[in-house]
């Protein structure tokens, strides 16, 4: 889990880049993606597969007679040496030197070393005689030294060997050894063998994903009395791979009763619950503990969550020390479960535990997509997360070589009741912390929020402990600091501690979590925050209040009705993603008006007073602007209503909407269907969704024809789409599509379809795969190259089009010198924000959306110079309040400035966008700017 981080955080990792240092997050990932796209390959397993060194393969062994050979371990370690005891009977064995020795059916000179110098098993044996065999009688016995497999570079140069796999060069590299081998002693004059089949692992506790259901099984069969261990399957992976979560509790009536019962109150009557809770008359109730893992080449952490769940469903007592200098404690289980239950996510991201991927198979990266929401393993998480609403939530990481432990540095996000989540985070932090140091060899661990200056902050609730934050809890991220067995004991006793901290703190840490949902119900705004909320320069700045008035809204209203709504479908899949986040949503049952808009009836209304409005209100505010700040973690930008494009209303009139509305329900897109009011011959599908660019794509693929309006009249707009009645209806019922009859010849070009090959991102390939465009496996079968990361060389290029997005684009394309008279400015590639921007209604790839529309850049970057030849398509709103939201240091000089432009010269169009399209398939509201630039070069006479 890498971060931008300050100048002090760079200090603190200075000693772990002193072996194999890294390049930056950018360069890397550049760094390590190919340059032909994957497009029918390119998941995460099968860039595994792809990239792995040809590994030793086990060759059989032949022999007349195999019999048992003892062994004093059948576990060794890539990360630890380990000295096996070998012994077996053999009576007609004259001469040790009439053994052959094999593992794996290789002589153990095979067996070497990985070179970090050569990129290859090169290096000397690992596998080696440290007692050379012998007889004592007719016992054969010897002692064999498996040593360390790895190894890295020092910046002088000096190979070392290391017991810790965390660094990028290595990290995946242990799957090439991965196995279970036989180690084999034969007499070649008898032809008889002794064998012993050995597990070559990562280190003692590694589990591959495979290996995972069966540990399962066994935990579940070993449950201990008493006790309710529910495993289930809540999701698939992007391949297809299940979702394990284990449920672990007293019995099955308390769940029962904390999901019906209990999370209800605290959610409807937290008020009441408080007094039960101060009055002493709540002493019978539960509260849920959760383990979770995002980034599976993080490995330890599984594995951690997988012996936590054992410890806790098998055993009776678990005995460590809570911190250095204490007596060991013991948990007693019967007790845990007495006041807990316990959740365990074993893996968030199957295939990447299967590749050793950060990402998952579509290559993006799950602990960036909790808000954003677009993986199949993030929905089935976060809908786990809002269902339970833990009180605690440990997310296991790797790896900071300091072992640090959340809470974050500022600036944290205004939507936080931070000053009552602070009572029991840090303390907490501290119980994990301590418990981790005091059971291990690591020494000391760290806390950002009281370690560094900034740079490592909970602004976004992207990130997996920090939406369960969002949702009520008190969420962790903890980064161990190795790859290894080390590492995976100091996750699993910060886990223990962590328990242990609840347990004591029960009902201080419940209060809490009551308060803040009281302030939600409440609909109060509490001063108490702004003390937590500083500038750069450590000044309270607080919420950001307009004339005083009270941070949250009353109300978020989201129509659907067409006259009021930009998007009826983008807007009612709001609905159910809020809903998917545990957040109430009404909808009216007759007209109500409100500050002179009358919404009609089947109107959506987000009421505020309730328990999870800063959730609600962390992704329909407008944001702020945060630039004075020197260092953040990552992207900030949620604005679900400017990304995603739909129209959503503030009211704060108290009241407006207490009466006439009902409970909506879950499904609201299926309610929004296409409707065709007049028969033509021919119709008019306007270019004003994502929808409508799908339904082309499907129009294209099934051979039927589509053409792209090239005039803007009455009724349509340059860059819609003609077709045919016969083909509207055949996919009328798949898509939301606005569409009007036309009678008259409309100035159109027929589409071709485009084969596209993308050569950035994983986001821009899951995209362009979601707008249903045909992904190409080479540059060679192209006629369009898109590109986000700056991939593109000159030679590439040739007569196909390119379409260049963000900063790395801008770079390559100077670079490579694809255009006279072209140049921009990037402040930094992390830079990112809402910019006010102004669109040409004269050009097919911006006619159909409106002049002037927010729109949103990821890497910082606009154009200073512009070709002769180009039109320009896109530019910053030369208004003083053109940046909206964001953290863009340096962002006032990009004001009036292009973003984007188009050279066609009749054969080749270069389309350059310094905004980005497809971040984190984030911006949807952007996407149809990359279809159409795709779209405006297929087009014939």
């Amino acid at each position: 889990m890498k971060k931008k981080l300050a100048p002090k955080v760079m200090f603190l990792l200075l000693a772990a880049s002193l072996l194999s240092p890294q390049t930056g997050a950018g360069a890397k990932q550049k760094a390590e993606l190919s340059r032909e796209p994957a497009a029918t390959t390119g998941t995460a397993v099968d860039t595994a597969k792809k990239t792995k060194t040809s590994a030793l393969r086990q060759i059989p062994v032949e022999a007349k007679e195999f019999r048992q050979m003892d062994v004093s371990t059948n576990l060794l370690s890539m990360t630890e040496p380990k000295e096996v005891e070998v012994s077996f009977v053999a009576e007609d064995l004259q001469d040790v030197n009439d053994l052959e020795w094999t593992f794996g059916g290789k002589v153990f000179s095979s067996w070497q070393k990985y070179s970090a110098k050569d990129q290859a098993y090169s290096g000397e044996p690992f596998i080696s005689f440290s007692e050379q065999p012998h007889l004592e009688g007719n016992m054969v016995k010897a002692k064999i030294k498996f040593d360390l497999v790895y190894t890295l570079l020092t910046r002088d140069g000096e190979e070392v060997p290391t017991s810790d796999l965390s660094s990028r060069s290595i990290r995946r590299k242990f799957n090439d050894l991965l196995g279970t081998y036989p180690l084999v002693a034969k007499n070649w004059k008898t032809e008889i063998a002794y064998q012993a089949d050995l597990k070559l692992n990562a280190y003692d506790n590694y589990h591959t994903y495979d290996e995972l259901k069966p540990a399962l099984e066994e935990i579940k069969e070993n449950v201990g009395d008493d006790r309710y261990l529910r495993v289930e399957v809540i999701g698939e992976s992007v391949e297809g791979r299940d979702m394990y979560f284990a449920v672990l509790a007293k019995d099955r009536k308390s769940i029962d009763t904390y999901l019906n019962k209990t999370l209800p109150k605290m959610k409807r009557d937290p008020e009441e619950l408080l007094e039960q809770l101060q009055d002493g008359d709540l002493d019978d109730y539960k509260v849920p503990i959760w383990f979770n893992n995002p980034h599976p080449d993080e490995t330890p952490a599984m594995d951690a969550i997988l012996e936590l769940l054992r410890e806790f469903a098998t055993e009776d007592e678990i005995e460590f020390r809570p911190e250095d200098g204490k007596r060991r404690t013991t948990l007693k289980v019967d007790e845990v479960l007495d006041h807990a239950i316990l959740l365990f996510n074993l893996s968030e991201n199957p295939d990447g535990r299967v590749a050793t991927t950060r990402a998952n198979a579509n290559d993006i990266d799950l602990n960036r997509d909790h808000t954003y929401q677009t993986q199949p393993e993030v929905l089935a998480t976060v809908e786990q997360i809002a269902k339970w609403t833990p009180l605690s939530f440990y997310d296991f990481h790797g790896f900071v070589p300091e072992f640090l432990i959340e809470p974050c540095t500022p600036p944290h996000n205004p939507n936080f009741e931070y000053d009552l989540s602070m009572k029991g985070m840090i303390d907490q932090a501290n119980a994990m912390g301590k418990a981790g140091i005091a059971n291990t060899k690591y020494e000391d661990y760290i806390i950002p929020l009281d370690d560094y200056g900034n740079g490592w902050d909970d602004y976004t609730p992207a990130y997996t402990a920090v939406y369960a934050m969002m949702q009520g809890s008190f969420g962790h991220t903890v980064e161990v600091p190795e790859m290894n067995q080390d590492s995976f004991w100091a996750t699993v006793y910060a886990g223990l501690g962590g328990v242990r901290f609840v347990l004591e703190n029960k009902d201080e840490l419940f209060e809490t979590q009551l308060k803040i949902f009281q302030r939600g119900v409440e609909g109060k705004d509490d001063h108490s925050v702004d003390k937590w909320l500083v500038n750069q320069d450590g000044e309270e700045i607080g919420r950001p209040r307009e004339d005083g008035e009270n941070f949250f809204p009353e109300y978020y209203v989201i129509p659907v009705d067409p006259a009021l709504q930009k998007n009826p479908l983008e807007a009612a899949k709001m609905v159910e993603y809020l809903m998917r986040n545990d957040v109430e949503v009404k909808v009216t049952n007759r007209t109500i008006e409100v500050d002179d808009i009358k919404y009609p009836k089947g109107t959506y209304v987000v009421d505020m007073h309730q328990a999870k409005r800063g959730f609600a209100n962390a992704v329909l505010f407008d944001g702020e602007d945060i630039s004075d700040w020197d260092a953040m973690y990552d992207s900030v930008v949620q604005n679900f209503h400017d990304m995603r494009g739909f129209t959503r209303m503030e009211v704060r009139e108290e009241g407006a909407f207490e009466r006439y509305v009902g409970q909506a329900k879950k499904n609201a897109s299926k309610a929004i269907k296409t409707e065709i009011a007049e028969r033509a011959d021919e119709y008019i599908i306007r270019n004003t969704s994502n929808e409508a660019i799908k339904a082309v794509n499907q129009l294209l693929a099934d051979g039927k024809t589509v053409k792209m309006v090239t005039e803007s009249k009455d009724g349509y707009e340059m860059g819609d789409f003609l077709v045919s009645r016969k083909d509207l209806q055949r996919i009328e019922d798949d898509f939301y599509l606005q569409v009007a009859a036309v009678e008259e010849d409309v100035p159109a070009k027929k589409l071709k379809q485009p084969k596209v090959a993308a050569i950035g991102s994983g986001a821009l390939r899951f995209v362009l795969k979601e707008l249903g465009f045909e992904l190409e496996s080479s540059l060679k079968g192209s006629d369009v190259i898109v590109d986000d990361l700056g991939n593109i060389e000159e030679d590439d290029v040739d007569d196909r089009d390119y379409i260049g997005i963000g900063g790395y684009a801008m770079k390559a394309v100077k670079k490579e010198d694809l255009l006279d008279d072209f140049d921009y400015e990037t402040t930094d590639i992390y830079h990112e924000g809402i910019l006010h921007a102004v669109l040409s209604q004269d050009h097919l790839q911006t006619a159909a959306y409106d002049e002037e529309e927010p729109l949103y850049s990821a890497t910082g970057t606009w154009i200073t110079e512009v070709p002769d030849d180009a039109e320009t398509l896109i530019t910053v709103s030369d208004e003083r309040d053109f940046f909206k939201t964001g953290w863009w240091p340096g962002h006032k000089d990009a004001r009036g400035e292009v973003l984007a432009f188009t050279v066609a010269d009749g054969d080749q169009d270069i389309t350059l966008f310094a905004n980005d399209l497809v971040w984190r398939a984030h911006p949807q509201f952007s996407y149809r700017l990359l279809a159409n630039a795709i779209f405006a070069g297929m087009l014939n006479d």
